[in-house]
């Protein structure tokens, strides 16, 4: 999915028709919406990851002195 996110911005940077993309991406986020319902109906409660999480895990780029690396946590 993150491809065809991808497809689509850079169609729309360069000013070129996305039509194709755009459904297609718009159907895939369907899809992931109907497997989330069916989910959550078969009894799933689960706290599912967010993209915060995997912001907060990545490195953050180095700031000032090279040698002293600065991460969140």
């Amino acid at each position: 999915m993150a491809d065809v996110e991808a497809a689509v911005r850079e169609l729309v940077n360069r000013d070129r028709d996305c039509t194709a993309q755009a459904l297609s991406q718009m159907g895939l986020r369907r899809k992931v919406t109907l497997l989330l319902a069916e989910w959550k109906a078969a009894g799933g409660g689960d706290v599912l990851p967010d993209i915060r999480d995997k912001v907060r895990l990545r490195a953050v780029r180095q700031i000032g002195n090279p040698v002293r690396m600065v991460g969140r946590r």
